[in-house]
């Protein structure tokens, strides 16, 4: 039997992108990205003026993505999960509205008051105070205590962000370090923490033929304890020794699990590759970790590693798949700028994370194809799902 296609209904707005979480922040994410990059790019390989920002150009290109960029895609997610976990609905309309907006100011005010850093610490740390506010309030009320783990490292990004504006503000001497360190960590764990519980049921069920994959209880905890022991031993105590090991154990754990959840049909699903290839791609950071003390590897390489690896490739397939499928879409029936997109981040991330080590003495023209890579591949996904995330739900549903 045909079922007949339901027509939108018509007392659900036509202009949708407050409805829920993942829409207003997955935009501002995507375009965000792709302008930040854009600026950053402009700045160290080409040359152009530095911006008259409170803190160094550095500091604000790491702090951007993780905090920044980062954020939104953390928001727009565990706002639209809360939902799911707990049937309680989370931020919607004018609040939802109000939360985006709080998270804009915080980006533009360093531009606005140049070489003031007040305005925009007050800003950003309260959009995470909200945040955590808004997550935490539907999971107490819904006694949903298994995920509290998760939401938590909420709690963690905006510690660190804490630390990082004590730091640039000379109020604590390792601040900056220890925030921007700290909270790529944490955004690191969040990550692996979603992708544990997700990729693996997404390839079972998005491969198109029966298949049971491979998971180890023992990795799942020795992965936790490991990880923290590595951000302490890396971010506070940095002792070199210890953190190699740790990350060497890692990268073995991280490399088993992902042997465990290959199966060849992964490779014909953009959305699923991707979010393959990003997991193994974070991970090969922790490997380029553990051989630096003995290679004299930059330790920018394994940041940039762990950052467009996990933060950059897996968020923008998490995103994609997450966009399709909560507004009422295929998601076997994708854009075919798709793959191309992806094909473009994992282009930068070869030219930043791969060719470096190969031909150092190229390193400024690596680095300047990797953000044109980066800059291609979102701005293909912000015209494939700006009109998606603005638009209402195609099968007449709320949200």
């Amino acid at each position: 039997m045909i079922l007949p296609i339901k027509k939108p209904d018509p007392l659900v707005p036509a202009f949708a992108l407050f409805n829920l979480g993942f829409r207003p922040f997955f935009l501002l994410a995507g375009v965000f990205s792709l302008v930040s990059i854009l600026i950053w790019g402009g700045v160290y390989v080409l040359g152009w003026p530095a911006p008259r920002l409170p803190f160094l150009p550095m500091y604000w290109h790491a702090h951007e993505m993780i905090f920044g960029y980062g954020m939104a895609v953390v928001a727009g997610f565990m706002l639209t999960a809360v939902r799911n976990w707990t049937q309680i609905n989370t931020l919607k309309g004018f609040q939802l509205a109000g939360l985006a907006t709080l998270w804009l100011a915080a980006r533009l005010a360093g531009w606005i008051i140049p070489g003031q850093i007040l305005p925009m610490a007050v800003l950003d740390l309260a959009f995470d105070l909200w945040l955590v506010i808004v997550i935490f309030l539907p999971l107490l009320r819904a006694k949903q205590h298994n995920q509290l783990g998760i939401a938590s490292k909420i709690i963690l990004l905006m510690l660190a962000n804490l630390c990082f504006y004590l730091g640039v503000s000379g109020m604590l001497e390792q601040g900056i370090a220890w925030g921007l360190y700290s909270g790529l960590y944490v955004l690191l764990a969040l990550i692996y923490s979603m992708a544990r519980r997700v990729l693996p049921m997404f390839i079972e069920r998005g491969v198109g033929y029966p298949v049971k994959l491979r998971n180890w209880a023992w990795i799942d905890r020795s992965g936790i304890y490991a990880f923290v022991l590595f951000l302490i031993a890396d971010v506070f105590w940095r002792n070199v020794p210890v953190t190699a090991a740790l990350a060497g154990f890692l990268f073995v754990i991280h490399a088993m699990r992902l042997a465990g959840w290959h199966t060849r049909g992964i490779w014909n699903k953009p959305l699923l590759w991707v979010l393959y290839l990003g997991y193994g791609g974070a991970s090969f950071g922790f490997l380029l970790k553990a051989l630096a003390p003995f290679l004299s590897l930059s330790p920018s390489l394994a940041l940039h590693a762990f950052a467009l690896g996990g933060i950059g490739i897996i968020t923008a397939g998490m995103m994609a798949r997450i966009s399709l499928g909560h507004t009422g879409r295929n998601i076997q029936k994708y854009s075919r700028l798709l793959a191309p997109a992806f094909i473009s981040l994992c282009t930068a991330y070869v030219a930043r994370v791969l060719l470096p080590i190969i031909a150092p003495e190229q390193y400024l023209l690596w680095l300047g194809i990797a953000q044109a890579a980066w800059i291609i591949a979102f701005a293909l996904l912000a015209w494939v799902y700006a009109p998606i995330l603005v638009k209402r739900r195609i099968d007449g549903l709320p949200g």
